[in-house]
């Protein structure tokens, strides 16, 4: 095989296909959290910017096949009910993204971890947050604004995304599903920022492309457990997720 390839020793590779394939897994289970397994499994024992790289090509199918799974019609319905959520997402992430050499990086994974982590655990002690009729809009563009600031910042915007979903108690396959027309988006423009950047690139692509297939793999496995769980299951697997998720941020934020 062509590129970085050709030289990666069989264990590497094998421990590359492994990581992916949980990740794919995870992510066919809960729909999201990918990205975050690829980068602290291939990480470990890759260079970052390779890592980086191997998650790309993997991310974008994945969410191509988590939007488009019930086909056109009910990926355009997520879309549509999330639009707003959505435009005020992407448009506080080109603004803040402007502020990534003022704010130092590990403060704010700090604090987005910390907030994930501590709103993920109330929850599953028992709390449930109620959005009051009459403000689902203000509660969303306040909540896109948030995810979008730390988007922008970090690249993380999921998290805020899957409790603000959690505390509308959307419906499982409906969660996922606009999970998957947001973050879908999101590695469309990653996909061409690294492009841009060379982190994507003739030695690197051929790795990308081979983690798709494992990728692919485990989210059609993970699928067989979504679909057996049932609506409280299936939220507090999303938010043990989203806990584990939150500690990794933290971990990033205090020892990089």
């Amino acid at each position: 095989m062509a590129g970085m390839l050709s030289d990666m020793p069989v264990l590497i590779l094998i421990l590359s296909l492994v990581v992916v394939s949980v990740a794919g897994f995870v992510k066919g289970a809960v729909g999201f959290a990918m990205p975050m397994i690829m980068i602290s499994g291939l990480g470990s024992f890759m260079p970052a910017e390779t890592a980086i790289a191997a998650l790309i090509l993997p991310t974008v199918v994945t969410n191509l096949n988590q939007a488009f799974r019930h086909g056109f019609g009910h990926a355009w319905a997520s879309f549509r009910r999330l639009w707003r959520f959505n435009l005020i997402l992407f448009a506080m992430i080109l603004v803040s993204a402007q502020l990534v050499r003022v704010l130092p990086q590990w403060v704010l994974f700090v604090l987005l971890g910390g907030m994930v982590v501590f709103f993920a655990s109330l929850q599953l002690a028992g709390w449930k947050p109620v959005i009051r009729k009459g403000f689902e809009r203000v509660s969303e563009a306040v909540i896109a604004l948030f995810a979008g600031f730390f988007g922008g910042l970090t690249g993380v915007w999921g998290p805020p995304l899957i409790l603000y979903l959690t505390a509308m108690d959307v419906p499982k396959v409906e969660s996922v599903r606009i999970q998957g027309v947001s973050y879908l988006l999101g590695s469309i423009l990653l996909l061409g920022a690294h492009l841009k950047s060379g982190v994507l690139n003739a030695e690197t692509l051929p790795y990308s492309a081979l983690m798709v297939v494992p990728a692919i793999l485990g989210q059609l496995i993970g699928r067989r457990t979504h679909d057996g769980m049932d609506q409280m299951l299936f939220r507090r697997v999303t938010l043990v997720v989203l806990v584990i998720a939150g500690l990794n941020l933290l971990r990033r934020g205090m020892f990089g």
